[in-house]
């Protein structure tokens, strides 16, 4: 496995690294949740369901050409 020339620019810059981070973010609140008890009164799956929509946008993001990430050369990949 070999990282993209521009890794650092992806990993400060691309959607979705960001949108990655936010759903990690709301699976550990899913888990935190029960120990919460009643203090938030969210019901159960609420955060389990956003994360899977910022886990799909983020897919999404992976593929959409972004300014200060994209290149215009051909992957490297294979």
């Amino acid at each position: 496995m070999r990282l993209v020339a521009n890794w650092r620019a992806v990993f400060r810059y691309a959607w979705s690294i960001r949108l990655i981070a936010i759903a990690g973010l709301l699976s550990g609140l899913e888990v935190a949740l029960p120990l919460a008890g009643e203090a938030l009164p969210v019901p159960p799956g609420v955060f389990a369901g956003v994360s899977f929509i910022v886990t799909a946008a983020a897919f999404v993001a992976r593929f959409v050409a972004q300014e200060g990430v994209s290149n215009d050369q051909p992957s490297q990949e294979g």
